[in-house]
């Protein structure tokens, strides 16, 4: 069978652009700094985000960990939204790993204020851990793809300066929340001490992820890569996709923003199914099934035998990813087999 497969944008392939340079690309030892194609995709990531230098590593979950050991000490706390992929879906490494204490905020769609930053203060006191850290995520997974604003950034890290905080961002979407904003994505990371963002979801590379910020951050960031196993050699083969893709594959995003949003449109006219409209701003529709009378894994089996794979979060909701690959006639089709399979569990009422 073949399936028109929304579980995520990390099942895009690369382009033929891609493959053919990953096929041409100079190498070298990384781990000795003489990988120029590493060299290349580090300076013009870091470039493209207005920061000072960049760092090549495995994936969005090591770039946020390296983030963290880099800029924090053990029993120390961070500030992280309730429900941010760096503290429900990273295998706890923020504290098994890099031993802080998450204090987790509940944020409106995914961002956080700056007075909730400002409340999750705790007095200095010996009986509290200091906090260092207030870590965001744009686009935030859970919420629905939403966005934080360069506006919303500024209010948070104004406070966390304040209080002499460092500003991560989990920006393994960033590049989808400047589309959706229409700025740059150098804007969304203005306030950011560092940030990750991922080559292999919607920018199409078979893996990796870059983070940036400072030199002096970068160079505390390799060393934690290289506590993590993360130092590599040829790894150009890599970092030649990723530059295909930082100037081929940004604009493009915009396409899957209008399949999201076509998806979910015709997804909200499928009585009872609930979806949040203003949570779709990027790639991601989340919906809950329930008032269908189905489990979210109960339905997305039934989708699957039917040829449209998804999702699920939690015992409700069911998330489709648009991406490259898919195209209008993908989404058609997804919304037949999802009217299908609510109709026949309703009985045909």
């Amino acid at each position: 069978m073949t399936y028109i497969d929304l579980r995520s944008d990390t099942v895009t392939l690369p382009t033929k652009e891609m493959r053919e340079a990953i096929a041409a690309a100079e190498l070298g030892d990384d781990v000795f700094g003489e990988d120029p194609t590493v060299n290349r995709l580090q300076e013009v990531a870091a470039a493209v985000l207005g920061k000072e230098a960049g760092l090549l590593v495995t994936s969005g979950t090591q770039g946020n960990l390296v983030s963290l050991l880099a800029q924090t000490r053990p029993g120390e706390e961070a500030l992280v939204e309730a429900e941010s992929h760096i503290y429900n879906n990273e295998s706890a490494g923020i504290t098994r790993v890099a031993g802080l204490i998450p204090r987790a905020i509940p944020g409106h769609y995914g961002a956080l204020s700056g007075k909730q930053v400002e409340e999750a203060l705790r007095p200095a006191d010996v009986h509290f851990p200091r906090t260092s850290i207030v870590c965001l995520e744009n686009t935030h997974n859970t919420a629905g793809g939403t966005v934080i604003t360069p506006e919303q950034m500024r209010e948070v890290a104004t406070v966390a300066r304040e209080h002499d905080l460092k500003v991560h961002v989990d920006g393994a979407r960033i590049f989808n929340a400047a589309v959706a904003l229409e700025a740059e994505a150098s804007t969304l990371a203005e306030e950011a001490d560092s940030l990750m963002f991922c080559l292999s979801k919607g920018l199409c590379c078979p893996a990796g992820s870059v983070v940036v910020g400072s030199q002096e951050f970068i160079e505390e960031a390799r060393r934690a890569r290289k506590l993590l196993g993360g130092g590599m050699r040829q790894a150009g083969i890599m970092a030649a996709a990723g530059i295909v893709a930082l100037d081929r594959m940004v604009d493009r995003l915009s396409e899957d923003h209008a399949n999201a949003r076509y998806l979910a449109e015709g997804i909200a006219r499928m009585d009872p199914v609930n979806v949040d409209l203003e949570s779709v701003q990027t790639n991601i529709v989340i919906f809950d099934v329930s008032p269908a009378g189905f489990s979210a894994p109960q339905f997305a089996s039934l989708l699957e035998e039917k040829g449209l794979r998804v999702t699920t979060k939690g015992r409700s909701r069911v998330r489709c990813v648009t991406h490259y690959g898919i195209e209008r006639q993908h989404i058609e089709r997804a919304l037949e087999i999802l009217a299908e399979s609510l109709e026949e569990g309703s009985g045909g009422r």
